[in-house]
């Protein structure tokens, strides 16, 4: 048992000693009243069980629901009334209590990680034997869901005390005090398997997302499995897109820590020099009130990289010391945020030159969430440039599996491209640097994948053509700064690329 102080409030619970203080007034509790707050407190605001009360106060002895209620309302009294009027105990219909803990001032003014719910998915099949199936699909996708760290997801203890309950969407969502459910069914059909699966916003009960998937029984584990990465892919960008937009609706002109990252993403997302520049403004700012940050300092040391890798500007020994610093200090707190490393591990790779560690670090991330698509794709970066080459294109490959129509599918499009050119085989990576390029025009690395490789197969007209447009976009660029930029523990991964630019009239420097 811990024996550090839990403040809530004006009170203070000694869980070693079972005593309560309100403002330094000492406030007697039985040790069933103790047993009960602290395992009220370790929930953390999430609801507990009747049973599990009943097991905390009573271990080992079966005793009537009256004895709890008895234990709740004495409780409630010596806990008295909350700043706001309300109990600090509340009921949860049909399945137990919840403390509410009071917020600090700053947990008031910075919003808590989104919370999500996955229910049992309903079997429509008839048959109750497909219940395993189903089951076994919504623990895979609470376990793959929980590996993201943009929000929690609750456990399926708490979840699963509606299967076989019908109750409205906004009921459980209050209930269970989760801003997002996932709901979903499966349906058995002669031969043939379909899920179907809604993410709701718990508040509204409007729908954010659905779809549907369908397999053959006889692939069962298989078709699971397919199902959970589809949905847990799609899952996550939805509710960090829900986040933005919950972010802009309810505090406008906030500037709380977690709405200046929020307004960072998209920005960043961009790959412009103007928009990087902002990104990064908005992510020093996030830095000043939450210094420690694992994910603010990732994408602030990975907004300077950025500037390298895609050429923005020339960024100097005091720029790199920075970005170098902030990853480092990303990664002493990331604390197993798949995210977080690997964004680091990119400044190992093309700022730090720390190769060894860059891929220790991207096969760490790999390793926490491979479910990931920035991770996944991230990790054929490293491959790319330190590791199997063949590797890195399975790795792109998963990426544009697992986000299709994600936006930065243009990455790994690209990758492969890169991965084609260091292959020698440049007409394949023209097809994939040009559907890059559709996705986003303005994807410099996309260029060099077309100039080179239309350089290298003696398509001049075409090459100087992109050649062009690349000086339109980015001016300033020569072979020298590309190479820069670019992990260069072998040389011979980019070399075909350099030829090719300088092959087609690129300045040197």
């Amino acid at each position: 048992m811990t024996s550090s102080i839990i403040a809530f409030g004006p009170l203070a619970f000694d869980p070693s000693s079972g005593r309560l203080r309100d403002d330094g007034t000492d406030i007697p509790l039985g040790h069933r009243a103790a047993a009960l707050l602290q395992t009220l407190i370790a929930a953390n605001g999430q609801p507990v069980t009747k049973t599990a009360l009943l097991e905390a106060a009573w271990p080992g002895i079966v005793v009537e629901e009256g004895n709890l209620t008895v234990q709740i309302a004495a409780l409630r009294k010596a806990l008295g009334r909350r700043p706001d009027g309300q109990d600090w105990i509340v009921t949860v219909p049909r399945l137990g209590y919840r403390l509410l803990r009071q917020e600090t001032a700053l947990e008031q003014d910075l919003p808590t990680l989104p919370v999500l719910a996955v229910l049992p998915f309903a079997n429509l099949s008839g048959d109750p034997k497909q219940d395993y199936f189903a089951d076994g699909v919504v623990e895979d996708i609470i376990t793959a869901l929980s590996r993201f760290k943009t929000f929690a997801v609750i456990s399926r203890n708490s979840s699963f005390i509606y299967k076989g309950r019908t109750a409205d969407v906004r009921q459980v969502a209050q209930e269970l005090q989760v801003r997002y459910v996932l709901q979903g069914s499966v349906q058995k059909a002669g031969g043939t398997l379909r899920i179907s699966a809604q993410l709701v916003d718990g508040a509204s009960a409007s729908h954010i997302w659905a779809e549907h998937f369908d397999g053959k029984t006889h692939d069962v584990f298989d078709f699971q499995d397919r199902i959970t990465e589809s949905v847990v892919t799609v899952v996550e960008p939805h509710i960090q897109k829900a986040e933005l937009e919950r972010s802009r609706r309810e505090r406008p002109g906030s500037i709380a820590a977690y709405d200046l990252y929020l307004q960072a993403l998209p920005k960043l997302s961009l790959e412009t020099p103007e928009d990087d520049s902002e990104a990064l403004d908005l992510l020093m700012k996030a830095l000043v009130l939450e210094p420690d940050n694992p994910a603010f300092l990732a994408l602030a040391s990975y907004a300077i990289n950025q500037r390298v890798t895609r050429t923005f500007s020339t960024v100097g020994p005091d720029e790199k010391q920075k970005c170098a610093d902030l990853a480092r200090r990303g990664l002493e707190r990331a604390a197993g945020d798949a995210t977080v490393i690997a964004h680091c591990s990119m400044v190992m790779l093309h700022n730090t030159k720390e190769y060894d560690l860059a891929m220790a670090a991207i096969t760490a991330a790999v390793d926490a969430n491979p479910n990931d698509l920035l991770v996944v794709s991230r990790a054929g970066i490293a491959h790319l440039h330190c590791g199997n080459i063949e590797d890195s294109l399975a790795y792109f490959h998963r990426a544009i599996r697992l986000g299709p129509r994600d936006p930065s599918v243009h990455i790994s499009l690209t990758g492969i491209a890169h991965a084609h050119m260091a292959l020698g085989n440049y007409p394949e990576a023209l097809v994939w640097a040009a559907r890059s390029l559709t996705l986003r025009p303005s994807f410099r690395c996309s260029y060099w994948m077309l100039i080179a490789a239309n350089a290298l197969l003696g398509r001049m007209d075409d090459a100087r053509k992109f050649l062009a447009d690349f000086r339109i976009l980015a001016p300033e660029t020569t072979v020298a700064s590309i190479w820069a930029g670019q992990p260069q523990m072998d040389a011979g991964r980019c070399a075909a690329i350099l030829d090719g630019l300088r092959l087609a009239g690129l300045a040197e420097e």
